[in-house]
């Protein structure tokens, strides 16, 4: 086998052509896991999160016609679960402030799913290596999960407000009436709804 030497020109040229590769690699990665994994410059526009995030707005829509649920509310629920991170987790316990217990749950992503719930959905219409922080797997399990929910449940899917306690509280839950008692939750859900309704109208002008 023929060496080259370290300080040779060759040598030089194929190291900052590796480098070169690297980066562009690194860059290739992060595009594909998914990038802008924070916030949008504008949460509170939802054509400016589609200008932001073009991606967002094919998910979203991918989701509504497959499923039947408003982007509208997919983005809304988003909101309220997440802040749009795709990496959200609820925040660590610790016993007398100091010794780690773990997370309250094990939602993560955008939806902030539990595993379990999230098992479920791979295990039937979503891809075996679907990621709660991947924007199309999320938009695409609410999607399913609320469509699935509302059916059984008599409810519709415009319906943000009641769709979302039955997000929140799962189909047993929320037809045992567990939310009644929770006024936090329903003030919850009636920001929701009631940014569900602030994004529809904003879509019907956002620039097709």
């Amino acid at each position: 086998m023929t060496q080259i030497a370290t300080n040779s020109p060759v040598s030089t040229t194929l190291t900052r052509r590796n480098m070169l590769l690297g980066g562009v690699c690194l860059v290739a990665l992060a595009s594909c896991s998914g990038g802008n994994g924070g916030m949008p410059s504008n949460p509170e526009d939802a054509c400016a999160i589609y200008r932001d995030r073009p991606h967002f707005r094919k998910a979203f829509e991918s989701s509504e016609r497959k499923w039947g649920v408003p982007a509208s509310f997919q983005m809304a629920l988003i909101y309220q679960e997440s802040g749009f991170r795709a990496t959200a987790r609820p925040p660590k316990r610790y016993s007398f402030f100091i010794i780690p217990r773990g997370r309250a749950s094990s939602a993560r992503g955008y939806a902030q799913v539990l595993d379990g719930t999230w098992d479920d959905y791979r295990n039937g219409p979503g891809r075996a290596g679907a990621s709660r922080s991947n924007i199309y797997d999320s938009a695409d399990f609410i999607g399913w999960y609320v469509s699935t929910n509302n059916a059984a449940l008599g409810i519709s899917n415009t319906d943000a407000r009641n769709s979302y306690l039955a997000y929140h509280e799962g189909r047993t839950g929320y037809a045992r009436g567990s939310y009644k008692s929770k006024s936090w939750l329903l003030s919850t859900a009636d920001n929701v709804a009631a940014r569900a309704a602030k994004y529809e109208t904003q879509l019907q002008y956002c620039s097709r």
